[in-house]
């Protein structure tokens, strides 16, 4: 058997390629199907078999696009309703490709039609070696059940979810080996573990929400204090129960004068700074939404960014502006207007301002507070804050900051935090575009915060 985890760190989000005799599988994939197609022919199969764990809220998937250019069936569970042909699968339904036996289990609660899919190698063993849990179980955590809005209550799903895990998940064999579609970052949990796989045995210990309770107690622990789900989740459902376009059918985005992004700016498109933190805060377009590209740029685009806005990109070179691109195509952000050619320096050289930001590391942040000189707002989530915090810190979760950020005072001088630098920085922008001046972003957060031994207070 082969066996292929495909991780996509800027969406959290793991898909697979699984193979024998010369046919394969592909599972929960990415909008951009070539990595699986170049993998398939470098081992010498064919993809026969597009395999959807659920309609996914998070990414837009190439389930089309990969069955139309490798002439596979796509497979969803009975309950999803997808606009297209393909097979419904219930409890029990198997696919076959040589030694390898893929066995679906019918696990809802996340969605309705969730499924996860038992691995049999049946040249080493009937015992299933593994069991794909799409958003179902996570490692560390479980799907969210709270994402399909008011077409069925939280509560009712985290019923189903309970009864998926205890008699059909924890049901498996300790050895069970557990491959989730998503890791650490991603909202369809709520604290999500950064490793990528586990056994059902280390879950059966270490995750919060397998320990032995009551049904009641655990949907009373699944439907309380949940984050917002970001407005794209819903879209990007939509766009999945009918099927992406190719990504060959999307344009590519022109080069800009300043001038022209300048013009377009103030007609209402959206300038996104991809750079990294450091050279956003040298010097950027005003008014610009700064995401990087080096973390999780296209879940937190997806977030912020409403859908048909007009894009406008800020990078580096040309390979990012492909780059960044592509991973907004991966949520379904396709209306990128253009990017200015050049970068910032063209903008500079046009003589149009520019704006800068300060950014400080923990040391001048910790002086600046005991000096009272500044007030701290706290982006991460309410995980993160629980697990320690600057004592005098305000918490307000990138997801709320800029719908929040009215209860701020633009008077006052501002250091935003997270755990790393990277959603702070994003914050910082946010604010600027609310008309916030004094704002400062903390260079490397609350890890070098502790890192420093600096005081945290739980």
């Amino acid at each position: 058997m082969f066996f292929k985890q495909f991780y996509l760190g800027c969406l959290a989000h793991a898909s697979y390629l699984i193979g024998s005799d010369g046919e394969a599988a592909v599972v929960d994939p990415r909008r951009d199907v070539d990595t699986y197609i170049d993998e398939a022919k470098e081992r010498g199969f064919r993809i026969r078999h597009v395999i959807e764990t659920h309609l996914h809220a998070d990414f837009v998937s190439g389930h089309r696009e990969l069955a139309r250019r490798t002439g596979a069936k796509i497979y969803f569970g009975a309950k999803a309703g997808a606009e297209f042909d393909y097979v419904p699968v219930n409890d029990g339904d198997e696919i076959r490709m040589g030694d390898v036996v893929l066995r679906f289990l019918e696990t809802p609660g996340h969605t309705p039609e969730s499924v996860s899919i038992l691995v049999v190698d049946r040249s080493v063993s009937d015992v299933p070696k593994a069991v794909l849990t799409g958003d179902t179980l996570f490692i560390g955590d479980v799907g969210r059940p709270d994402l399909l809005g008011s077409k069925m209550s939280a509560q009712e799903l985290a019923g189903m979810l309970y009864d998926s895990l205890h008699d059909k998940l924890l049901a498996l064999p300790d050895s069970v080996e557990v491959y989730p579609a998503h890791g650490a970052g991603s909202l369809c949990g709520r604290n999500i573990s950064s490793e990528t796989s586990s056994t059902i045995g280390q879950q059966r210990q270490f995750n919060y929400a397998l320990r032995p309770m009551p049904k009641e107690e655990f949907v009373r622990m699944m439907t309380t204090d949940l984050p917002e789900a970001p407005a794209y989740f819903s879209r990007d459902v939509a766009i999945n129960r009918g099927g992406a376009s190719e990504l060959a059918e999307l344009p590519d985005p022109p080069a800009l004068e300043a001038r022209d992004v300048e013009v377009l700016q103030k007609k209402g498109a959206i300038v996104l700074d991809t750079r990294p933190a450091a050279q956003y805060g040298a010097g950027h377009v005003p008014g610009s939404l700064h995401i990087g590209l080096s973390g999780q740029f296209a879940s937190w685009a997806g977030a912020l960014v409403s859908p048909g806005t007009p894009m406008l990109i800020v990078a580096e070179d040309e390979e990012q502006v492909r780059e960044a691109r592509l991973r907004l195509a991966r949520v379904g952000l396709d209306n990128v207007a253009g990017y200015l050619a050049g970068g910032i320096l063209e903008w500079d050289r046009a003589g149009l301002r520019l704006a800068t930001l300060e950014q400080i590391n923990v040391a001048e942040l910790d002086e600046r507070l005991r000096e009272g000189a500044v007030r701290v707002v706290d982006v991460r989530r309410p995980g993160e804050w629980q697990s320690g915090h600057i004592a005098t810190a305000l918490h307000l979760p990138l997801n709320d900051l800029a719908e929040k950020a009215d209860d701020l005072s633009r008077e006052e001088p501002l250091a935003v935090v997270c755990a790393g630098g990277f959603r702070s920085s994003i914050g910082t922008s946010l604010l600027e575009r609310q008309g916030f001046h004094r704002i400062t972003n903390v260079v490397g957060g609350m890890a070098a915060w502790r890192a420093a031994n600096l005081e945290v207070s739980a």
